[in-house]
């Protein structure tokens, strides 16, 4: 059913900042790399990381912060306007109220009548004592004239958007901060960190061969306080100290880019705290084989004590001698395991941010390819903080038929009193205590915590979309960008989707059609979307026995043989009598999910043997020098 066409070759859009038009001269031993507005140089060593096949999430972060600093901009001016107005209305009172005094002031003065009989009674004063007295006035202004009124400097008028600063903490070439310079009008400067002297080397490289580094009284060492530091700032340092040396308010940034080889982990609670309010956090996790799968149960938690053995033996030992380790979860080993690594990640984002009093606000989470790629606003609000708990929850998942019943830590109550409503935070009532499926009677196995919120804002995905749309030549990969985002504004706030084929190998029956099992769940009063996450995959809101309910249907006109089933769970799933009999009349709502709209939803091979690639061997080229020294 998954629809794809062959990717779009780059190209360059007159509304980007222009390319460099002459080919620059190329050193021995280096080759030239471009990728949309920018070139740089690779060295024919692997000394400085690059995969070409992120295309994709270099230009899909270029268009989600591109689309995050327009909104946010669009919030300001909104509020500006607003104290514009409310400035000028508040001006405008206060000279009705200056002109009501002045009115005041002359119904209150003497009448003439009386400044008359004043002067006629002071008519025995010298006549000229007037102009004696305007003389010598007019004599001393000539000689010291009064100091002129100073007006006070008239406020703007016009709104002047808010220039963004990036922090891109592993930052390899530099091949993604000079595109966040050339291609994201909005932003001040970037700062580009990698730890590796070979890589900010490949960096400084880059970036004059973009045009974007410091200006020439900059560099100088007499004019150091002065010049243009240039739009790509490069940092030879620890990313960790970098972003913790942004904690201050003032130092804050607007954006923070988490792109490492391998796991985040490590560079969140720093991430969290460098960030301004309603700043954007983007994270790319590499490692799904710790995120998707149930190897390396290591990683999900590393027990910190000797005594960790009486876990084993005594039920009621303190959780605190252990820590979970990368994601503070437990995966769930099913065919929806894409979506719960987001959802990890997403947890693990939560409760980072929580520890100084902020929340996260997801808008963009995809898995996409060997990885996961996440957008989230980050804000301080204790008050939100509080709810987080009603955001996580614990998922008891079959091994067999992988129904999964969710266990929230948190609910709110809310308490009225008068027109006075109070919400209290409570923790949630515990699930069923059992181990066994009660669909197929298979072992249950736990899950998580994990974020059971949303994963997507859909009115900031369909702008990002928009965005694409308008500027399809500004991007190699809109086709994908186009399709993933299409999917993403659709998909459904549940958690974790199924195939059609995955439940009827439970059954071991014919797989019915993706859209008749759309159907038969449209009818029966359910939502139904596409998953980004796997092809031919639905999500709905209807419960699994339903799902279950509309194959045994299903197999009413396309029988099974029961000699042929061994397993237990599988005899149990096909003998239960059928609860809700599921209709696979062709339902009108199928055009929502339907493959008409040619799109690229899902990622087709973009070259031979692609995949993550290798670490840069710069310890092996350090180790060879020094051997030659």
């Amino acid at each position: 059913m998954a629809d794809t066409t062959a990717p779009v070759p780059p190209s360059t859009s007159s509304e980007a900042p222009a390319q460099t038009t002459s080919s620059p001269t190329i050193p021995p031993g280096f080759k030239l790399h471009v990728e949309n507005t920018a070139q740089i140089l690779l060295p024919d060593t692997a000394d400085a990381f690059l995969n070409p096949v992120q295309e994709f999430n270099r230009d899909l972060s270029v268009a989600c912060i591109r689309t995050w600093s327009e909104e946010m901009n669009a919030q300001r001016k909104s509020a500006w306007e607003a104290k514009l107005l409310a400035r000028k209305e508040g001006s405008a009172k206060g000279k009705g109220k200056a002109k009501r005094a002045v009115d005041d002031v002359e119904e209150t003065e003497e009448p003439e009548s009386k400044k008359v009989k004043i002067n006629e009674s002071s008519s025995s004063e010298p006549a000229n004592s007037m102009d004696v007295d305007d003389t010598a006035a007019a004599a001393t202004a000539a000689v010291d004239p009064p100091p002129e009124k100073v007006e006070p400097t008239p406020r703007s008028e016009e709104f002047r958007p808010s220039n963004i600063t990036i922090l891109e903490a592993l930052s390899a070439t530099g091949l993604r901060s000079i595109r966040y310079a050339k291609e994201i009008p909005l932003v001040k400067y970037v700062i580009a960190n990698d730890l590796s002297p070979a890589a900010t080397a490949a960096m400084r490289r880059n970036v004059e061969l973009n045009g974007l580094g410091p200006s020439a009284a900059a560099t100088s060492q007499s004019s150091q306080a002065g010049g243009d530091l240039g739009k790509v700032r490069i940092n030879e340092g620890d990313a960790c100290d970098l972003m913790y040396s942004h904690r201050p308010e003032r130092l804050r940034v607007d954006v923070v880019d988490l792109d490492p080889y391998g796991t985040a982990a490590p560079f969140i609670d720093a991430a969290v705290q460098s960030i301004k309010d309603d700043g954007l956090l983007c994270v790319t996790c590499t490692d799904m084989t710790v995120l998707a799968s149930g190897n390396y149960p290591e990683k999900w938690f590393v027990y910190t004590s000797p005594q960790w053995l009486l876990t084993l033996a005594c039920p009621h030992t303190p959780p605190t001698l252990f820590s979970f380790s990368n994601y503070g979860g437990i995966p769930a080993k099913t065919e929806y395991c894409h979506e719960s690594a987001l959802r990890l990640v997403l947890h693990t984002l939560s409760t980072s941010a929580a520890r100084y009093g902020r929340f996260i606000t997801p808008l963009l989470s995809l898995s996409i390819d060997f990885y996961v790629r996440l957008f989230v606003k980050v804000r301080t609000a204790p008050v939100e903080v509080k709810k987080a708990m009603t955001k996580t929850a614990i998922y008891h998942v079959c091994q067999s038929c992988q129904a999964f019943t969710e266990e929230p830590l948190g609910r709110i109550v809310e308490r009225k009193k008068g027109d006075t409503v109070t919400p209290l935070y409570k923790t949630a009532p515990s699930a069923p205590s059992t181990d066994t499926c009660v669909e197929c009677g298979g072992k249950l196995h736990v899950a998580g915590p994990m974020w059971s919120g949303p994963i997507h804002d859909p009115a900031f995905v369909k702008k990002v979309l928009e965005h694409v749309n308008e500027n399809s030549s500004n991007y190699g990969t809109h086709a994908r960008m186009k399709g993933m985002l299409t999917v993403a504004s659709e998909e459904l706030d549940t958690p974790f989707y199924f195939t059609p084929a995955k439940v009827a190998s439970h059954f071991h029956c014919e797989c019915p059609s993706l859209d008749d099992t759309a159907s038969a769940i449209l009818n029966g009063g359910y939502k139904i979307s596409r998953s980004h996450a796997c092809a031919g995959s639905l999500k709905s809101d209807a419960p699994q026995a339903f799902i279950h309910d509309l194959m045994r249907t299903w197999i009413l006109d396309h029988p099974v043989r029961m000699d042929k089933i061994k397993d237990e769970a599988s005899k149990t799933l096909l003998n239960k009598p059928i609860g809700t009999k599921a209709d696979f009349t062709r339902h009108s709502g199928l055009e929502a999910i339907s493959n008409k709209i040619k799109l690229v939803r899902y990622q087709v091979n973009p070259q031979p043997n692609w995949g993550p690639g290798a670490r840069p061997d710069s310890k092996k080229k350090n180790k060879s020098s020094a051997a030659a020294e």
